[in-house]
């Protein structure tokens, strides 16, 4: 009989417990608010209040999340923060989609040339390609 894998131990961090309230305007995304608690469910003063942007964004092939930080004490100020954190978070994932792509076109062997990127490997065949065996 196959040894099952060793699973993961599940526990909460009871020192960084934090209670969410979700804001909308029911258009455009939400706000998480992210207030710090102690284990006793109690408010803790000792720890900041963060707040956490979220939104979407529709594409061709489906819907792309986007979650960002929103700096500053109050919802004033998120709410106020929103657009621009929103627009470099979609910025920064374009950015990371257009590098995934150049990095998988760059794997991409095409016979008779040399592995894109050389990664110093040796081609017995001269980079022609072998008999299919």
């Amino acid at each position: 009989m196959a040894q099952q894998p060793e699973l993961p131990d599940f526990k909460l961090d009871d020192s960084s417990l934090y209670r969410e309230e979700v804001y909308s305007d029911r258009k455009t995304g939400g706000i998480r608010k992210l207030v710090p608690i102690t284990v006793d469910g109690e408010d803790d003063a000792s720890r900041p209040v963060l707040f956490e942007g979220q939104a979407s964004v529709y594409t061709p092939g489906g819907a792309l999340p986007l979650n960002f930080e929103l700096p500053g004490p109050t919802l004033a100020e998120a709410v106020a923060q929103y657009g621009d954190a929103a627009r470099a978070a979609l910025e920064q994932t374009i950015e990371e989609i257009n590098q995934m792509r150049r990095e998988q076109q760059s794997s991409i062997v095409v016979p008779g040339q040399q592995p894109a990127g050389g990664a110093g490997l040796i081609d017995p065949t001269g980079g022609r390609g072998g008999p299919i065996r």
